[in-house]
């Protein structure tokens, strides 16, 4: 076999780089409807298609197991969910209600002392 002129192994480098790129480009579309399909059985509709999108193209940049681990610290455990204190009637001016009303010998709080 003769040996090839670099213009012909040229030739065929780039033949053969563009036969690749095509198959690339086959095997990326297939993997992304297979990722498309994963979506199918997902509520994707709770978000809007920007919401979608954008949690996606973040999850890309980001990385699986960075994107996952941001999530899970923003996820609170399971049983213990987060809910405001109990509020009693007399927290709604500010302070607690008095119990009882104040007298010339006994004090409405233990921090009020003597009225006089």
């Amino acid at each position: 076999m003769p040996k090839m002129s670099e213009r012909e192994r040229l030739a065929k480098i780039e033949n053969d780089q563009k036969k690749l790129a095509e198959e690339a480009e086959t095997v990326r579309r297939t993997l992304r409807q297979g990722y498309g399909a994963i979506c199918t059985d997902l509520a994707v509709e709770r978000l809007s298609e920007r919401e979608f999108r954008e949690v996606v193209s973040q999850a890309i940049r980001l990385g699986g197991a960075a994107t996952i681990s941001a999530l899970k610290a923003q996820a609170s455990p399971p049983g213990k969910t987060q809910t405001a204190p109990e509020r009693r009637p007399g927290d709604e001016h500010g302070g607690a209600a008095r119990r009882r009303p104040a007298t010339d010998q006994v004090a409405a709080s233990p921090g009020d002392g003597p009225v006089l």
